[in-house]
């Protein structure tokens, strides 16, 4: 009978920086400026995966993936955040909830197993050259990277339709920029722990295993290439990975900071640490997609001189 009086959740309010007002207009500047960014720089290097015929090899192809996704991770989530910064009631419906947590999962385990198949394919062409064509092949390649979708996609399919299950039928405020999953469940008035425990499971897959996979495959390059004789062989052999090491190394090191560090037991400092952990959460989402394309583009010799050709083609039409 209680449970019957209770309404049901149609709508859920976002704090975001509520309780800190003074700050909105300078993030909203800040993250729409990181934004842009994003945009700017992983449209250039879809653009030039393209166009450009050097480019289009099974690195590349999966490149342009990884672009795409960090497109389409980020439009998920900014837009909504942005928005909050500019209404003094941050509202959003609970099938726009869902749909945002759908897309916003989706995208972070499909990045998790593209980075995996990018380190298969840097394995493949460092440690096994003269096969590299015929493993790495259109007939491979392809299906790697729409399994890469496909299974971040049923991932997230999972989790969502679980959450979107429970009964939520009292506090409907989420302490948070945007309708993150852990904080929407802890609305939840059931019990979650068939929740955690698919999301747990969903962790191992979709991040123990990239990760060990990830760190499997540089053993092997690493001694590949320390068996070369030269010491530019070497040089040459490291930088057609060097930039996908970086990425890796910098989503995965977010990651571990973000859900690793300790949390302070100084209840006085609950609020503030509340917020650092909103800020750490809203900057990982943009920090891997803004960077992705400038190490590509500084550490990659043929998507440097593509850009440069794009550029150039550019202001001769003009």
């Amino acid at each position: 009978m209680e449970a019957s009086n209770q309404s049901t959740v149609t709508e859920f309010i976002l704090l975001g920086l509520s309780a800190h007002p003074k700050l909105e207009k300078t993030f909203f500047v800040l993250i729409l400026s990181m934004y842009l960014v994003i945009l700017l720089g992983n449209g250039i290097l879809i653009l030039v995966t393209i166009l450009d015929s050097h480019l289009r090899t099974p690195m590349y192809f999966f490149l342009g993936n990884l672009s795409f996704l960090d497109i389409c991770y980020t439009t998920s989530s900014v837009p909504l955040v942005l928005d909050g910064f500019l209404t003094p009631r941050k509202t959003i419906s609970f099938s726009g909830c869902a749909v945002q947590m759908f897309l916003s999962f989706a995208m972070g385990a499909t990045e998790c197993v593209l980075l995996g198949m990018m380190a298969f394919d840097r394995y493949v062409a460092i440690c096994n050259p003269l096969r590299y064509s015929v493993i790495m092949s259109k007939a491979a390649y392809v299906p790697m990277a729409i399994s890469s979708w496909v299974a971040g996609g049923a991932n997230s399919l999972v989790q969502i339709s679980l959450a979107v299950q429970l009964p939520f039928c009292g506090d409907n405020v989420i302490n948070h920029f945007i309708c993150e999953i852990l904080a929407v469940l802890k609305l939840a008035c059931a019990d979650i722990s068939i929740n955690v425990i698919s999301m747990g499971v969903a962790n191992v897959i979709f991040l123990g295993v990239p990760v060990l996979f990830i760190f499997v495959s540089y053993i092997f390059i690493l001694t590949t290439i320390l068996k070369i004789p030269s010491a530019e062989g070497r040089k040459k052999a490291f930088s057609t990975c060097s930039a996908h090491l970086t990425v890796v190394i910098i989503f995965y090191g977010t990651i571990l900071f973000m859900y690793g560090k300790p949390k302070s037991k100084d209840p006085l400092g609950a609020d503030k640490q509340d917020l650092t952990d909103k800020l750490i959460s809203l900057f990982y989402g943009l920090l891997t997609p803004m960077l992705n394309p400038i190490i590509y583009s500084l550490r990659n010799k043929d998507v440097k001189a593509a850009v440069k050709d794009l550029v150039s083609q550019k202001c001769l039409i003009q």
